[in-house]
């Protein structure tokens, strides 16, 4: 008597569902007009000064090393989407000026405004 393997379809299954989604990432990748993105950045040396600093510190990782892996995988998924990625630096002594002058909170919307302002004041473009 002799076993039927079960897993034989559904490996066929499974390899057939993983095959249309590389393809609809494909056709997502050739349909995708490429832009620009500014994305936050933080040196691991200004981290821990940084999260004495933000308001909104409770939504950030507790360590350079986790922040840092979220961000590499976000960055990457942009870049393979096609997009172009210009990392800015939030500094730890400018940001709180930055923010006074503007009468921002020191949070996420405010870190993501300067991103933007940043890669607009420098004109980079694809």
């Amino acid at each position: 008597m002799t076993k039927n393997n079960t897993s034989t379809g559904s490996g066929k299954t499974a390899a057939r569902i993983q095959e249309k989604r590389q393809m609809k990432a494909q056709e997502k990748a050739q349909n995708h007009q490429p832009m620009l993105r500014a994305l936050v950045w933080y040196k691991e040396e200004d981290y821990e000064t940084l999260l004495t600093i933000f308001d909104d510190v409770k939504l950030l990782p507790r360590t350079f090393a986790d922040w840092f892996a979220r961000a590499e995988e976000k960055r990457i998924e942009l870049e393979t989407a096609g997009d172009q990625v210009i990392k800015v630096f939030i500094d730890p002594e400018t940001f709180p000026e930055w923010c006074a002058s503007k009468n921002l909170p020191k949070d996420a919307k405010s870190r993501s405004q300067l991103a933007l302002e940043v890669v607009q004041a420098n004109n980079f473009s694809l």
